[in-house]
């Protein structure tokens, strides 16, 4: 599909609306994907400080519809989202059955591969997954983010007994909220403003300041604010032989005291990207809400808007809007 599109470009921390970038060419295997939807993450704003020296068109969150799919002619019309990390398939990782740790990976929008800011983006046919049809595309964009907060249960047991304490009442933390209150667990989400604290009551989410909870009593403790406080908080909740997941991606280096990890034997995890298939069978089934978390739609003309939204504090999803 020869032409031209709109999309943004990121190029030494400084983002640019371009209209002549290339339709990208798909081969087989591939699919052409005409965006509908884009939301702006965490990690999008934290490249604009140099999160990843990343040259090109950024974005990972989407929904959009084939338009191309050489010698797969059945995606055609089809609305999709993606998975971001672009294996190799034949790397010791991947052979293993874990391709998102592919040693010669690529990231759709982060790491040498053009993401979803743009009107067009292309993906591998094995990265793509159908959106069901009783998905708006409103919830389909948040299928890579509600995968991500599914990972913490694909990594760490949460049993009903347990007390889990998610600091940062972000679009993510609130996402993990709602997927942990399914396990039935003793549940807490430690908030700053009065804003995400009111949201997560309409979802029957307790909320606690930081100062009311007490310390060393959680059993896991989910960080998902990027910052080196966060850290710290996480840190004094969590009990002896607690667990912490770390949930988001920092900029620079953070400075961490580890010696009470290994007094109190703590566990760390890491955490990054989760199951589609479940997170689109939890849209589908209604169990969790994505649409409150929505606090801005802009065109891509008018991209620095949406970032400036996106970086105001108490600000959740933005999209865009192709």
């Amino acid at each position: 599909m020869a032409g031209t599109m709109r999309g943004l470009w990121l190029e030494n921390k400084q983002l640019s609306l371009r209209k002549n970038l290339l339709i990208p060419d798909v081969v087989a295997g591939e699919a052409l994907i005409r965006v509908r939807l884009a939301g702006i993450c965490s990690t999008d704003l934290e490249m604009l400080n140099g999160y990843y020296p990343f040259r090109g068109v950024p974005g990972h969150e989407f929904v959009g519809e084939v338009v191309a799919a050489p010698e797969q002619e059945a995606w055609l019309g089809k609305r999709v989202n993606g998975e971001i990390s672009i294996d190799c398939g034949e790397c010791a990782s991947c052979l293993a059955g874990m391709p998102g740790h592919c040693e010669n990976r690529k990231t759709l929008g982060i790491f040498d591969y053009d993401g979803v800011f743009a009107e067009y983006v292309r993906l591998p046919i094995r990265n793509l997954h159908a959106v069901p049809a009783t998905v708006s595309d409103e919830q389909a964009v948040f299928t890579e983010l509600l995968a991500a907060a599914l990972q913490v249960q694909q990594q760490v047991r949460v049993r009903p007994q347990d007390q889990v304490v998610v600091v940062g009442a972000g679009r993510l933390g609130i996402l993990m909220a709602q997927c942990l209150k399914l396990t039935g667990c003793d549940l807490k989400v430690i908030v700053r403003r009065p804003e995400p604290a009111a949201l997560l009551a309409t979802l029957g989410i307790e909320s606690a300041s930081a100062q009311e909870y007490r310390e060393r009593s959680a059993d896991i403790i989910i960080e998902a604010t990027g910052n080196a406080e966060g850290l710290a908080l996480a840190k004094r909740l969590v009990k002896p032989r607690g667990t912490i997941v770390l949930k988001s991606t920092y900029a620079g280096d953070v400075s961490l005291d580890l010696s009470r990890f290994v007094v109190d034997e703590i566990t760390l995890v890491g955490s990054r990207c989760g199951p589609f298939e479940p997170a689109l069978r939890l849209l589908k089934l209604g169990m969790v809400s994505v649409e409150p978390l929505i606090t801005g739609r802009y065109a891509l003309e008018d991209f620095e808007s949406g970032y400036q939204e996106a970086l105001r504090p108490g600000s959740l999803k933005v999209l865009f809007e192709f």
